[in-house]
């Protein structure tokens, strides 16, 4: 099998898993391929390298090792290629990659023998209208509006499907995905929803209105955002990584997209146990 390989060297532990992976592959016949820079020490001779936008193409499954921030820069690697994506924590909570470096090698043989799961999860995607497009329009995680450098509150109008819904108070707006549900949208009060489902949670920071609650509305529908502040400027993030300023003429649409990512899971990994042995979910204060 063709592998590719994402890593965070800063991460703990990193450079002994990427040893492990490409030992593994070595000794199994299997090919490993890279395109960062900084992998190329540790990488040269026992993997090829490759450009960016060729990876995703020339693979089979992408293994991304890190945090859930490496995670969320490996979906962007992937794009629309459909090549799934493997995810191993170096990090603390690591929701998204469910795998620890231990487990490693268990779960690539696992995968030459075909023996786990594809969940196929949505992503969003942003348009500023009369913009350039974004650079990586698509969110796995969120998309988030807020009052950028200035700490006032901002009005942000919502419109779904074209007809007028709300006018938020509020330090900012998270649209979320069922995947990004566990993330900023869950500090920000709004609900879980299991990342193999199709909807997309609203939820406002800080709000400024004690009836404005989260909502979830069906994945098709198209949300139309217009800001208004005093300062005539905020912030428009996707997954914490990719950011642009907005005037407040700007209006922000956010879609599904038209793809999904692919995402290696194995049974006895299922979201409900990661949720109760990462988010001490049901558990009571008192039994820690």
């Amino acid at each position: 099998m063709r592998f590719g390989l994402i890593a965070n060297l800063r991460r703990e532990g990193a450079r002994e898993a990427i040893d492990c992976v490409l030992e593994w592959a070595g000794h199994n016949s299997h090919e490993v391929f890279y395109y960062r820079e900084d992998l190329e020490e540790i990488c040269h001779g026992r993997a090829t390298k490759l450009a960016r936008e060729d990876l995703a193409t020339e693979i089979d499954i992408l293994i991304s090792m890190g945090g859930d921030g490496t995670f969320l820069a490996s979906a962007r690697s992937v794009g629309s290629a459909g090549t799934p994506v493997l995810g191993i924590n170096l990090g603390s909570l690591g929701f998204l990659t469910q795998l620890r470096p231990h487990q490693l090698e268990d779960a690539l043989n696992a995968i030459v023998r075909e023996e786990y799961l594809i969940e196929e999860r949505m992503l969003l995607k942003t348009v500023i209208e009369g913009r350039p497009k974004l650079e990586s329009p698509y969110a796995l995680n969120e998309v988030v509006v807020d009052n950028g450098p200035i700490a006032r509150l901002i009005g942000i109008n919502l419109r779904v499907n074209g007809e007028e819904l709300v006018t938020y108070k509020a330090d900012g707006l998270i649209l979320a995905t069922p995947t990004g549900s566990t993330a900023y949208s869950l500090a920000a009060g709004g609900p879980i929803l299991h990342p193999t489902m199709e909807a997309i949670v609203v939820a406002p920071i800080a709000a400024f209105s004690l009836s404005t609650r989260p909502m979830v509305f069906n994945a098709s529908d198209i949300l139309e955002l217009r800001i208004g502040s005093e300062h005539e400027v905020a912030g428009l993030t996707l997954d914490g990584q990719v950011s642009a300023p907005l005037l407040d003429t700007d209006r922000v649409i956010v879609t599904q997209a038209d793809f999904r990512l692919k995402v290696v899971v194995f049974p006895e990994n299922s979201f409900y146990k990661v949720l109760k042995e990462k988010l001490h979910w049901g558990v009571s204060p008192s039994a820690h």
